[in-house]
């Protein structure tokens, strides 16, 4: 069927009419970028996951060795969330908001079991993991932040990082000192099976109570803006 052209493509000029051909030529693509030549903002990952470890049991409640028990059922506390019992996972697990808190239950040699089920069935990264531990390199009142590095001895945190594959996850490191710069004759197994002195409970208690402070810039992914005010202190 023929095109009959439209009345505003007619041009008359003089006696002549002369008819404009629509211009059917198409405009110029703009090349599809690939996502490598795209400069896009670096996304930080928010955390996911965060683990408190310790050992379950009274008889282990207030022991340094569950320095990362206290930290994580506090927060838990603050945003007014419960523990439940979860066997598939190992633990008793809280969540708030797409975070999930864990306590271990398999003691401090096996944290690596919860935490494993737990980034494998929800597919959370290693880098969206934070960890809160005893740290026996810290004074008791210290708390530091820090990603990746080794276990130095902690057996929950060697258990964890087995069970990832990778000891890339953020840790929270509760300072709880150690028997020598304490001039306690302890052994180190002894000295994290017993509760800390009250005077270094409280500076412990302190650190936590900072911690909790910086939790949402943590949590958020705000790294940098959380270590600055945590490790400067007042």
């Amino acid at each position: 069927m023929a095109i009959r052209p439209r009345a505003k493509d007619r041009v008359v000029l003089g006696s002549r009419q002369i008819i404009r051909r629509p211009d059917f030529r198409r405009a110029p693509v703009e090349p599809v970028q690939s996502p490598d030549s795209v400069t896009t903002q670096r996304t930080v990952m928010a955390i996911r996951l965060l683990v408190g470890l310790g050992n379950p049991g009274p008889q282990y409640e207030a022991t340094r060795h569950n320095a990362g028990f206290w930290l994580a059922e506090r927060y838990a506390k603050s945003v007014g969330v419960r523990f439940r019992a979860e066997a598939g996972f190992f633990g008793r697990v809280a969540e708030t908001q797409g975070l999930r808190i864990v306590l271990p239950q398999t003691y401090m040699n096996r944290s690596g079991q919860a935490v494993s089920a737990l980034a494998r069935f929800y597919k959370i990264a290693p880098e969206e993991i934070l960890v809160a531990h005893d740290e026996l390199d810290l004074l008791p009142g210290t708390v530091k932040i820090k990603k990746g590095g080794g276990h130095a001895g902690h057996n929950g945190l060697r258990d964890i990082a087995q069970a990832l594959q990778t000891g890339e996850f953020w840790r929270i490191r509760i300072g709880i000192g150690h028997p020598r710069t304490l001039n306690l004759e302890q052994e180190v197994v002894d000295f994290v099976l017993h509760p800390p002195r009250r005077e270094e409970q409280a500076r412990i208690d302190d650190a936590i109570a900072r911690t909790l402070e910086v939790m949402p810039e943590l949590l958020g992914g705000s790294f940098e803006s959380a270590i600055m005010k945590l490790h400067t202190r007042p």
